[in-house]
């Protein structure tokens, strides 16, 4: 009897498989799947724990042994896709940036695009221009820290944020005075109001 109880467990963990999904704030969700299930389950799970509504800009990002990205196809099998041995390891990211801010109607929507547009700016992953680059980043500025306040906010206050891999101090003094003088909303899900801020990361050819 134990023996048959056993050799079920066995089986049943055998058609079962831990899968670790990294989410776009640095959270992370896991979940055990079917050794069958297909990646739409999968990604139907993350966006049922978001709450995420406005699916079609998303997608399940993984990356070979070989350091290759990829993306989930949602109507194959997640284990013949995947080239290691569970469990698995993936990431949702945004798979297309919105051509129309006003097609946004969720707040998460938005709030998951702005951390995007703030991690691909990071990453050096938005080719575009210093000028639009300086926008972006006092935007992100802006989400962070709120309207400027030069009681809260001395000289060189913006150079404690990291938006590039690299930029120059001609580029921070930039950033903050676009901060100071530009803007004027402090919500991070507000940055995704401005049709600029869309059309910098829509025209961008390096997002992944």
């Amino acid at each position: 009897m134990l023996s048959r109880l056993m050799s079920g467990s066995v089986r049943s963990l055998e058609r079962e498989y831990l899968c670790t999904v990294r989410l776009l704030d640095d959270t992370e969700y896991t979940c055990t799947i079917q050794r069958d299930a297909k990646g739409q389950y999968l990604f139907d799970l993350i966006c049922h724990h978001l709450n995420l509504l406005e699916k079609d800009y998303f997608g399940i990002r993984y990356v070979d042994p070989d350091k290759q990205r990829h993306w989930l196809e949602f109507t194959k099998s997640i284990s013949k896709q995947m080239k290691s041995q569970p469990p698995f390891t993936m990431c949702l990211r945004v798979k297309f940036y919105p051509p129309d801010p006003a097609a946004l109607k969720e707040e998460i929507t938005r709030y998951l695009v702005f951390l995007q547009i703030k991690r691909d700016l990071y990453h050096g992953r938005l080719l575009c221009k210093t000028s639009d680059a300086a926008m972006l980043a006092a935007y992100i500025l802006q989400a962070e820290i709120g309207d400027y306040d030069p009681g809260k906010h001395p000289e060189g206050y913006s150079s404690k944020f990291q938006f590039f891999p690299k930029h120059s101090e001609k580029l921070e003094r930039r950033i903050a005075e676009i901060h100071k003088t530009e803007l004027m909303y402090s919500w991070p899900s507000l940055l995704l109001v401005r049709s600029d801020v869309f059309l910098i990361c829509h025209k961008s050819v390096g997002h992944h």
